[in-house]
C-alpha cells in the first residue's frame, strides 16, 4: 500500500509523441504484446519504460510502432491473455530482479 506515491507516474495526452520524447532521453521502450519476444530473454537493465494495452485490443498500432521492442508473457493450458494489471506486475518484477542483479 502506497507504493503509488513512492514511483514516477506520468498522464500524457499523446503517448507516440511522448515515447519519441523519452527515447531522445536514452530510454528503450517495450510493448507488451502477445505475439513476441519472451520477456525474460530480453535486457531490460537500462532506462526502460513499458507501455501496456487495453486488455481488450492491447496496444494500438501507431503506438506499436513507435516501441523499440514488443515483449510477451508465454501462455499455458489455452489461457489467451491475463489481466493488464497482472501483466504489468510480472513485468515490473522482471525489470526489478535484472536491475538487482
Amino acid at each position: 500500500m502506497g507504493l503509488a506515491f513512492r514511483i514516477p507516474i506520468l498522464k500524457v495526452t499523446n503517448l507516440s509523441r511522448f515515447i519519441d520524447m523519452i527515447k531522445k532521453e536514452g530510454f528503450w521502450v517495450y510493448g507488451a504484446d502477445m505475439s513476441h519476444n519472451v520477456y525474460y530473454e530480453m535486457d531490460l537493465t537500462g532506462n526502460v519504460a513499458l507501455v501496456m494495452g487495453n486488455e481488450g485490443s492491447g496496444i494500438r498500432e501507431k503506438v506499436k510502432s513507435k516501441c523499440d521492442a514488443l515483449i510477451s508473457i508465454p501462455m499455458a493450458n489455452n489461457v489467451d491473455s491475463l489481466n493488464v494489471s497482472v501483466s504489468a506486475g510480472i513485468l515490473l518484477f522482471e525489470i526489478f530482479k535484472q536491475k538487482s542483479r
